[in-house]
């Protein structure tokens, strides 16, 4: 798995690629909760190259997400091909989480 990162405004956009599994999970986690200690507090996750999430990768925004509410802050989703917005739907976590069809979007909603 690869992690691009942009700053759009006051926004941190991650693009992940690949497969986010128990392998590449732990990756993730330590780049977001890192950002999240330094004081980043709005993120969205583009998550159009992703073709797998396996529970492991669903843990990190869980975990990130009790993070950032914590502290006043938000994570949104973005661009989530079709399998993966299956898991996130039978998961639970599309009502968990504000899910868009573009960065744009979501960075208008943070």
């Amino acid at each position: 798995m690869d992690i691009s990162e942009d700053r759009k405004a006051d926004t941190v956009v991650l693009a992940l690629s690949g497969r986010l599994d128990s392998t590449t999970a732990n990756t993730f986690e330590k780049k977001l909760l890192s950002q999240i200690e330094s004081g980043e507090r709005r993120f969205v996750i583009n998550l159009a190259q992703i073709d797998y999430i396996s529970s492991a990768g669903l843990r990190v925004f869980l975990l990130a997400a009790k993070r950032l509410n914590s502290a006043n802050g938000k994570i949104l989703l973005s661009s989530l091909q079709d399998p993966v917005r299956e898991v996130f739907d039978i998961a639970g976590f599309s009502s968990v989480f504000s899910i868009y069809g573009s960065d744009d979007d979501a960075i208008k909603n943070v």
